[in-house]
């Protein structure tokens, strides 16, 4: 009997186990009544440099996605090292947001400079500490050149690519700055890089992704 215990137990730790792998499904979006029509076609091209971000053309509106209405703010590409990853699958916001990459850009890129910190991420922030020699960079410069991105995948293809993105890789994303929105809960993305602190991460959704 203890043999048949043992084994059910472990053919349930082996399917909590895939199911926790898997890429999330993402919803698909679709167009608010009396709204412009959403597309993911007109992003700006990722730039190796540092963030580029543009406004958001007159035709595009809000649209509905799940259970969140998303306001486009700006479109948003990058390309940047991925300093660390944190997925959530219990919080107010992991049924829209399934991960977020702590992303470093410039010279917080090298990892010659960011291995020299100490970076986590919980509780959707993104930390860092330096030792006893100090920081790599003038604080402000981190600041400027690293950001916790919080993304939504908005396909089932971006969101196989992203369960594959680990840390110290390089990921290309284009998409979306956004306002996501329902009954009582608003998630808004900052529109700065230079900004820190509660409400500075960027909430993107996310219309293509790369890593390498």
């Amino acid at each position: 009997m203890n043999r048949w215990i043992w084994l059910l137990l472990a053919v349930s730790l082996s399917a909590l186990l895939w199911a926790g792998n898997r890429a999330p499904s993402a919803p698909s979006a679709q167009p608010l009544a009396g709204q412009p029509a959403f597309s993911c076609i007109t992003v700006p091209p990722a730039s190796p440099v540092e963030p580029l971000q543009t406004e958001v053309p007159r035709r595009m509106g809000a649209f509905q996605f799940g259970e969140f209405v998303i306001e486009p703010l700006a479109g948003f590409s990058i390309e940047a090292r991925v300093l660390g990853r944190e997925d959530y699958r219990f919080d107010q916001g992991a049924s829209l947001v399934p991960t977020d990459l702590a992303l470093g850009w410039n010279a917080m890129a090298k990892p010659e400079v960011y291995r020299r910190l100490d970076i986590s991420q919980s509780g959707r922030w993104y930390h860092y500490r330096w030792g006893s020699d100090g920081p790599p960079l003038p604080l402000d410069e981190i600041i400027r050149s690293s950001a916790n991105m919080h993304l939504i995948p908005a396909n089932e293809t971006v969101a196989a690519a992203l369960a594959r993105v680990k840390p110290d890789q390089t990921v290309r994303l284009q998409g979306w700055l956004v306002e996501a929105r329902r009954e009582n809960y608003v998630w808004r993305s900052s529109t700065s890089r230079d900004d820190s602190g509660a409400g500075a991460c960027e909430l993107i959704y996310v219309c293509a992704l790369s890593s390498f």
